[in-house]
């Protein structure tokens, strides 16, 4: 299965005009936050693939303006979130049908100013309790919790920063140690070395710095398992 996934910036490859021959063969397509959501669509356009993706630190004012009219009272939870710009799945955990392949994602980052789009530890936490029960439904249902999950912030230690906004999340560690997907893909911490690692291995889960563009190139992932 091949995902192309994105987060940060539009300047990458993803977004060449040679988008559709560079990454022929993409089955689905997953963006880790702090992209505009026009982005999405233009992906979608080109590549002909569904977008999942959740929301970063800085867009979610430009979500709430193009999707919801800038309403006041925003329920990320809500099902009229669900399809706009591609498949909005933060705080939610999703199958997609085509492929199988079961996708929860994690928005937002430390807190650090009091955005809107930025969680303490614990509110991070709480975010993950809500989700186990559609894990632990997956996982009997399906054989597995979760096989990706998408976040802005990385995992606490796992190449993140030291300023309170680039933290990552110690319930991050967590979640891998107790739900075990196979890959960890989170945006947020930009690389400026092209050549900078972006992957670490954790246990059982692979975490993945998309910032940019990156493909996941793995046959074993969803109903192909």
């Amino acid at each position: 299965m091949k995902i192309l996934c994105v987060s940060d910036t539009t300047s990458s490859l993803a977004f060449s005009p040679s988008v559709a021959e560079i990454y022929k063969g993409t089955n689905l397509i997953l963006s880790c936050g702090d992209m505009p959501l026009d982005s999405h669509d233009y992906l979608t356009t080109m590549l002909r693939k569904d977008v999942y993706y959740v929301y970063g630190n800085h867009n979610l004012k430009d979500f709430r303006k193009n999707v919801l009219k800038e309403k006041s009272n925003l329920d990320l939870s809500s099902e009229m979130t669900e399809k706009f710009y591609g498949f909005m799945l933060d705080g939610k955990c999703m199958r997609d049908k085509k492929t199988g392949l079961i996708i929860a994602g994690l928005g937002g980052s430390m807190l650090y100013s009091g955005g809107d789009s930025q969680y303490s530890e614990a509110q991070m936490k709480r975010r993950i309790w809500k989700l186990g029960y559609k894990l632990m439904r997956n996982k009997r249902k399906y054989g597995r919790y979760v096989d990706i999950l998408i976040t802005h912030a990385p995992p606490a230690g796992i190449g993140d920063g030291e300023d309170q906004c680039h933290k990552g999340f110690n319930c991050f560690l967590d979640f891998m140690d107790k739900y075990q997907p196979k890959y960890l893909l989170h945006g947020h911490v930009h690389l400026l070395d092209q050549n900078a690692n972006r992957v670490t291995q954790y246990k059982n889960t692979k975490v993945i710095n998309i910032f940019g563009s990156y493909m996941v190139d793995d046959s074993t992932l969803g109903d192909a398992k």
